[in-house]
């Protein structure tokens, strides 16, 4: 081979060098991509979303839980900034806890499926109106599956109308967490804790809200208390709670406990638990 020849060959092999540079930078613009592009980090990051929404978000994988954009859902009486969720990267899952319309919000799971993937939802139950490009799975509890770069079980959980629910156990990237929607207390914790845990995060409701809706009234909280948030995130072995599930007012027939945040604090005062609430929007700081 000429001079000539190994010149001409550099020069091509810096130009495609730089053109992959030029394309991978373009690539960090597309909707979506902003996650990943100011660290380049692989690891799982996780948003949190409006009223007990969360993504979670891998280089080439996206996953929500029950994300919520539809403003009718609460109206007025929630103030949390609706995120949006059409900015998927990669494959994408949709994973609810129950089809409860600000649990399972037909629009978010359409705008986030729309390019297809998968709807996890618990046996037993029927979201409609399915997602046009979705695939439908319906999820027995302990058993695994996988979902592009997670891996996500249904664990059991016990609702304040008696519908079928789940929680959700998730992980990625050695991490794991736990969704708990809106569960009330159960007696399934110390199972899902042993074998599952420790937890890095649990996602957990904490309102402890009472419902007018159901006669006769029970005058009992329908979702855990911030103290039994705290008593849950214990048995689970989480290192940090994250609160979920709360910031609805002015309803006369859902009421939720007075600072529920303020009472989560108090609650966890020299317990081996961190609580970490976290704004709708922002992204999880694991360091915390």
């Amino acid at each position: 081979m000429s001079r000539d020849d190994l010149t001409l060959r550099r020069r091509i092999g810096r130009r495609e060098f730089l053109s992959g540079c030029a394309g991978l930078a373009a690539a960090a613009l597309l909707p979506g991509a902003r996650a990943f592009a100011a660290t380049g980090s692989d690891e799982l990051r996780i948003q949190r979303l409006a009223w007990a929404g969360i993504r979670l978000q891998l280089p080439q994988a996206t996953l929500f839980i029950d994300p919520l954009i539809n403003p009718d859902a609460w109206g007025a009486a929630l103030k949390d900034p609706l995120i949006r969720v059409d900015d998927t990267v990669g494959d994408t899952s949709v994973l609810i806890t129950h089809a409860h319309p600000d649990h399972f919000d037909a629009t978010a799971a359409a705008q986030a499926l729309s390019q297809g993937g998968t709807l996890a939802y618990p046996l037993g139950t029927n979201p409609l109106p399915m997602p046009a490009k979705a695939r439908a799975r319906p999820s027995a509890p302990w058993e695994p599956q996988l979902l592009g770069d997670f891996t996500a079980t249904a664990v059991p959980a016990s609702d304040g109308y008696g519908d079928p629910q789940v929680s959700w156990v998730v992980s990625a990237r050695d991490r794991r967490i736990f969704h708990g929607g809106d569960t009330l207390w159960h007696g399934h914790w110390w199972r899902i804790g042993r074998q599952f845990g420790p937890f890095d995060a649990a996602f957990l409701p904490v309102n402890g809200a009472r419902f007018g809706w159901r006669k006769p009234v029970s005058g009992l909280p329908g979702v855990l208390t911030p103290e039994q948030a705290v008593a849950a995130a214990i048995i689970l072995r989480a290192r940090r709670l994250i609160p979920i599930h709360y910031g609805v007012t002015g309803m006369d027939d859902y009421v939720e406990v007075d600072d529920p945040i303020g009472r989560l604090r108090e609650a966890a005062r020299d317990k081996p638990v961190v609580i970490q609430p976290t704004a709708p929007g922002t992204w999880l700081d694991w360091t915390s």
